[in-house]
């Protein structure tokens, strides 16, 4: 893919010379640590949303409604997060990156541990999903407050020949909070009864959460709001910029950004969450047993992540995320039967869908957010996550579950191929206006 000439330079240009200054390995642990504790909180409440809240919050519904209902409070977070991208800007421009990370981190942290200790509906009633919805609103809001501009830095700090390889490095997460989330509720699913489960144990996660939520931003603060880290991001200019200039001068490339990465996110919740949802509802396979299924599937997604930076490396980010949106829309082709398949294809069914997800995960963010330049890149990467993650994964669990239990598993195969086809469209476009520039 050919970008626009002056973003590309420019990108090259700043990237070496902030090589000599600042080691991008450094810059790449506090990614890394702050993507892994926000995907922590991510799935605790997706896992929850799948096995835990339809009976505690909305048990006057059957099991199916009531997990659609679940998934649609769990929607509620993607919707909230633009909004809390766009409020925290301004906490920032006004009194600067470390304020607004701690104070976002900190919501994020009061939200997690209000659904720790809020009451089920068998006490508040009605109150109780209230309550659940606004704390899960909360979080989105904080999720969208917590960006640190450290990705965009990465990615400009890092030599130009191993942009693929840094970019997947913050990537990594991803499956590294799904491990220790279904690891935790494995754990729980095995040594407590049901009863005692729904009663009380469905609530150390968001513990757990809230803990690892205070150690990450200890340590994303280390480097935020280092001199040298605020320095380069000021000579950079990754800094807020006004939202309605920025949809301006370059809104196209937000949803250009974000439908490029659409096969990846549509993805992402049909290997981790939907399939929780299915197995519980139409299986009489072992919960803990297929979590475990699924931490493998993480650690090969894991895996596939790295092996992305490799192959980007080589072949371009555009030209890997185009190549992998063409083998998910094969794999959409054969995942409703492998699904209906058993045990054993439950397993095929997850364990490919993650080393699919990983590599094309791997380099789905910011693959083409050098069109926006040095001004606008801050915050145009920033809500160019926010739609890629609404359009994509916010409602994926909820449609997917919704069709496939109404009309059948070849709708989930509509699904995934709806998601590669977008991508494969916007990469298109984004090529097409590239090369017009």
């Amino acid at each position: 893919m050919s970008m626009h000439p002056d973003a590309t330079l420019s990108d090259h240009d700043h990237g070496t010379k902030a090589s000599h200054d600042i080691a991008p390995g450094e810059i790449a642990v506090g990614v890394v640590i702050g993507r892994a504790s926000e995907y922590f909180d991510f799935f605790v409440y997706g896992i929850a949303s799948a096995l835990i809240f339809p009976s505690i919050f909305f048990p006057f519904l059957d099991r199916l409604e009531g997990t659609l209902a679940a998934f649609a409070v769990f929607a509620l977070a993607f919707i909230a997060r633009p909004f809390g991208t766009v409020l925290f800007m301004k906490i920032q421009s006004r009194w600067g990156l470390g304020v607004k990370l701690t104070s976002a981190l900190f919501l994020l942290g009061t939200a997690t541990a209000g659904i720790a200790f809020l009451p089920t509906y068998g006490s508040l009633g009605m109150l109780a999903i209230v309550l659940l919805a606004a704390f899960r609103t909360l979080q989105g809001v904080a999720l969208g407050g917590s960006w640190d501009g450290l990705p965009s830095l990465l990615a400009l700090n890092a030599p130009k020949e191993r942009r693929g390889w840094y970019a997947m490095l913050g990537q990594l997460g991803a499956p590294l909070g799904f491990i220790v989330a279904a690891g935790v509720f494995a754990f729980l699913y095995a040594s407590l009864s049901m009863d005692d489960l729904l009663a009380w144990g469905w609530r150390y996660p968001f513990f757990v959460a809230l803990a690892i939520n205070v150690v990450a931003l200890f340590a994303r603060l280390r480097l935020a709001v280092a001199d040298e880290y605020r320095n380069k991001m000021d000579e950079l200019e990754l800094e807020p910029t006004p939202v309605r200039e920025l949809f301006q001068a370059k809104g196209r490339h937000v949803f250009i950004g974000a439908f490029a990465a659409l096969c990846s996110y549509a993805l992402f919740h049909i290997v981790t969450i939907f399939p929780l949802s299915w197995i519980l509802l139409y299986s009489e396979q072992s919960i803990p047993a297929f979590l475990v299924i699924q931490i493998v599937g993480a650690f090969l997604c894991a895996g596939a992540i790295v092996a992305s930076g490799f192959i980007a490396d080589r072949v371009g980010r555009a030209r890997t995320l185009g190549g992998l949106a063409l083998a998910i829309a094969m794999f959409s082709g054969f995942a409703p039967t492998i699904l209906a398949s058993g045990e054993v294809g439950q397993a095929a069914f997850v364990l490919i869908g993650f080393v699919l997800l990983g590599l094309s995960y791997g380099q789905a963010a910011g693959a083409v957010t050098a069109n926006f330049g040095r001004r606008y890149r801050y915050t145009g990467a920033a809500l160019t996550s926010d739609v890629a993650w609404l359009i994509g994964a916010a409602f994926a669990p909820l449609v997917a579950l919704w069709l496939c239990a109404n009309f059948g598993l070849a709708w989930l195969g509509a699904y995934l191929l709806s998601g590669a086809v977008a991508t494969a469209a916007a990469l298109a476009i984004n090529r097409k206006l590239s090369y017009k520039s």
